[in-house]
């Protein structure tokens, strides 16, 4: 790992591990509104009872988080992982209805900025993938 790498991996590491924690014991009532919102942007998500989807997510969330903070996983693997994650977040906001401003295909609703800042997951983990896939020596120069 980068140490340019260390800053945004503690950040979104935490803050997702953080999450993951925070959802180990969700009431059912909280995991079916959850899994109802992952719903409309992958529709598989409905065929799990809402326990076992707040189980799942709770055990993602832990694994990427830890991935995130962990210094022995690789750089573009964590930033894979966490890209895939935000597009997920992204793929949500943009599926769940009032999420976007009335007349607006991006622009968030007041609902919907909650979720739609997750848009710096995808910047992140991009940030971090292709760093680790780009040669460690400069293209051009020395």
């Amino acid at each position: 790992m980068k140490l340019s790498h260390v800053p945004l991996r503690l950040a979104t590491g935490a803050f997702i591990l953080n999450s993951g924690l925070n959802k180990r014991n969700l009431p059912p009532e909280a995991a079916a509104g959850l899994q109802g919102m992952a719903t409309n942007a992958v529709p598989q998500a409905g065929d799990m009872d809402p326990e076992s989807f707040g189980k799942a997510l709770s055990k993602g969330e832990i694994a990427l988080g830890a991935a995130l903070l962990a210094p022995f996983v690789p750089s573009a693997i964590a930033g894979a992982a966490l890209t895939a994650f935000g597009g997920g977040m992204i793929k949500m906001y943009l599926s769940t209805p009032g999420m976007t401003a009335e007349g607006s295909s991006f622009r968030p609703s007041q609902d919907g900025t909650a979720i739609a800042k997750d848009i710096w997951l995808v910047g992140a983990g991009l940030s971090l993938l292709i760093s680790g896939l780009t040669p460690k020596k400069p293209l051009i120069g020395k």
